[in-house]
């Protein structure tokens, strides 16, 4: 059986992307046949050449860093919430183009499900104000979040206006009182690299916690939480959440959730 179809993740470094055991995976449970989902490393600048020169058997492409904001620029449609959140990491084939969308921020939803179940999300912390946290705010929008407090270097709350509408929103550096903070949430959100939270992560562990860092793990805040006795979920599962809705705006059917799920926990088992 030859390939008819493909799917490729762009970014750079490419090498470790889990994508292709995800999305492969989707393939083989679904019994799509002629299907094939491969890396191509690519840089910002060579993004429109990559995708603008890609022959009609490529059906989407996965964006990675550096790329999603070229992604989102090269775009002939672009989805509300990639325009919101700033960034795509999903370029979809359509009648003359390409449509941008954002699919990290289903991601997000999915761990958040994971996390804590049905119980609401009435107040949140998240660290970190970068294109992560913005794909996480959606989320947290989306889970019913009414008040939320950033911890971050700086205040960056205009960039965040139009995904905050409906949430009120405050903006702290790490000299607030983290402790405190953290204990009247209903979750704490990490957007920022394990060791960024070097000397932090005790203060910020007294909650649920979901660290979108996936490796090395658990992180310190992880580690933190749970021995507070809070449920943690990592970075695995918003990559496999990320995963669902790409799959099928490029093949058109309901992604087998269970299936890719399971393919990339059991890569990531045998892989440590």
């Amino acid at each position: 059986m030859g390939v008819f179809n493909r799917a490729a993740v762009l970014g750079s470094p490419i090498e470790h992307s889990l994508s292709p055991v995800l999305h492969n995976a989707g393939y083989v449970a679904t019994g799509l046949e002629g299907w094939e989902y491969t890396r191509i490393r690519c840089e910002v600048e060579e993004l429109p050449s990559v995708v603008g020169g890609a022959d009609s058997s490529f059906r989407g492409f996965s964006v990675t860093m550096p790329c999603k904001f070229a992604a989102l620029d090269f775009a002939d449609e672009v989805t509300d919430r990639a325009r919101q959140i700033g960034s795509a990491n999903t370029l979809t084939r359509i009648d003359g183009g390409w449509r941008a969308d954002n699919t990290d921020c289903e991601g997000a939803l999915v761990a958040l499900r994971e996390l804590l179940g049905s119980t609401p999300v009435r107040n949140a912390v998240l660290v970190g104000a970068g294109g992560t946290a913005r794909a996480v705010v959606w989320a947290l929008r989306e889970a019913g979040c009414e008040r939320l407090t950033v911890i971050n270097r700086s205040d960056r709350s205009a960039e965040f206006d139009e995904l905050t509408e409906s949430i009120d929103v405050a903006f702290r550096s790490f000299d607030t009182d983290l402790q405190e903070t953290t204990m009247q949430a209903d979750v704490v959100v990490s957007t920022v690299p394990a060791d960024a939270l070097q000397g932090q992560a005790a203060y910020l562990g007294h909650a649920p916690v979901f660290d979108v860092i996936y490796s090395p793990w658990p992180t310190p805040l992880a580690t933190c939480a749970a021995s507070n006795g809070y449920p943690v979920v990592g970075g695995l599962s918003m990559l496999a959440g990320q995963s669902y809705a790409q799959f099928e705006q490029f093949t058109g059917i309901e992604a087998p959730r269970d299936a890719m799920r399971h393919a990339l926990l059991r890569h990531w088992e045998q892989s440590r």
